[in-house]
């Protein structure tokens, strides 16, 4: 799998999958797979919808300052090594096994757990 190293909050400096907003128009797959090349220069194509993640960020115990939703989508690769840029300061194909060592996102792992399945289930992995 392709991740990268986050430049910006949150979670700066963990490990994580491309992607970013979804601009106005755009399909959540159209999205995604801009996203990753804008990020990576890696071009794939999707197979499906793996899942969707919440993370909010509270600035105090009580106040609540953003509510992200993360739709992560299962993808085969088809060019491009992987560059870094400005949002991600360092790119790594890893095996699945390998992200336990690594500074993560949160969910990242149960993300590329659920990914696997998916591949599996279609013969791809």
């Amino acid at each position: 799998m392709l991740l990268a190293k986050r430049t910006a909050p949150p979670s700066a400096g963990a490990f994580s999958l491309p992607g970013g907003r979804v601009e106005a128009g755009e399909s959540l797959e159209d999205a995604a797979l801009r996203e990753l090349e804008e990020e990576t220069g890696v071009e794939a194509r999707i197979i499906g919808f793996n899942r969707a993640v919440e993370m909010m960020v509270a600035d105090t115990a009580t106040q609540l300052r953003q509510h992200y939703v993360v739709l992560s989508f299962v993808g085969l690769w088809i060019s491009g090594e992987g560059q870094t840029g400005p949002e991600a300061s360092e790119i790594l194909w890893a095996e699945p096994h390998e992200i336990a060592r690594l500074t993560t996102t949160p969910h990242l792992h149960a993300i590329v757990e659920n990914a696997q399945k998916i591949l599996l289930d279609r013969n791809l992995a």
